[in-house]
């Protein structure tokens, strides 16, 4: 970290007021295998006088989500007041995710994390990535083949004891022979399925943080599924298409109904 520069510090700095807060990691429940990252992101559906209409997902790379039970790790910042349990179990795990064509990203609905968290007596109190951070098609077709600097905010492994902290990895990302969006650097275990950033310069000398997309697996360089084509797989989804996996902070339950993709006005 002492080798970068003040705008890089400045980026990281912008990633965690902006985004600290919207990441969970995920595992194969109580085995050691299958470690990811996942993230809230918020797609603005409509404008008006009245506020803004959102449709919300988790965000996570497609291989790891196609585990059977899997246990999510909490952080007490995000949620009031605090829940009591560190662990997320949630059962047919598999089962709730929309994979979108040949991007290997999956989606889900947030409704029954919301639902999970008013049985539980608490609200969650997360960060998302935001419209107006996530990649519009003018920044992809931004990027070339001269790497720039970027940043995955993703949750490692602790070697040691499994913990899953938060860390910003700082990196590269360039257009590749084929034409696609590239991470190069150090991708920590646990950091697939991770949003990665980059510093937009304006003219003022300040910066714009966008979120160039998902990071995938891979060996090397690690491709990224960018959020121009993640924006056009989602607006091709039903609103009612999707399970939503039941979860509990103690044993797996069976799935509930299917249910809308949960949305919000305000």
């Amino acid at each position: 970290m002492s080798n970068l520069s003040g705008v890089q510090h400045a980026t990281i700095n912008a990633i965690a007021d902006n985004a600290g807060r919207a990441t969970l990691p995920f595992q194969r429940a109580h085995r050691a295998e299958a470690y990811a990252t996942a993230f809230w992101f918020n797609e603005l559906l409509e404008t008006t006088a009245d506020g803004e209409t959102i449709r919300q997902y988790l965000v996570t790379a497609g291989e790891p989500a196609r585990v059977e039970t899997a246990e999510f790790t909490l952080r007490p910042e995000l949620c009031a007041p605090a829940m009591s349990a560190e662990k997320l179990l949630v059962s047919d795990f598999a089962d709730g995710w929309t994979h979108l064509p040949d991007l290997g990203v999956a989606v889900t609905s947030t409704t029954w994390l919301h639902a999970h968290g008013a049985r539980k007596g608490w609200e969650w109190t997360t960060d998302e990535i935001t419209d107006g951070i996530a990649a519009k098609d003018e920044d992809i077709a931004a990027l070339g083949k001269e790497p720039v600097p970027a940043y995955l905010l993703g949750h490692d492994v602790n070697a040691e004891n499994g913990a899953r902290e938060q860390a910003v990895v700082v990196g590269t990302v360039s257009r590749d022979r084929r034409g696609g969006v590239t991470w190069a650097g150090n991708a920590p275990q646990g950091c697939v399925g991770a949003p990665v950033f980059v510093g937009v310069s304006l003219r003022d000398a300040s910066f714009r943080l966008v979120c160039v997309g998902v990071l995938l697996p891979g060996r090397g360089s690690h491709p990224i599924a960018t959020f121009d084509r993640i924006r056009a797989a989602l607006s091709n989804l039903a609103a009612d298409t999707t399970p939503a996996a039941e979860a509990t902070g103690q044993t797996p339950r069976t799935p509930e109904p299917k249910r809308r993709w949960w949305q919000r006005r305000g």
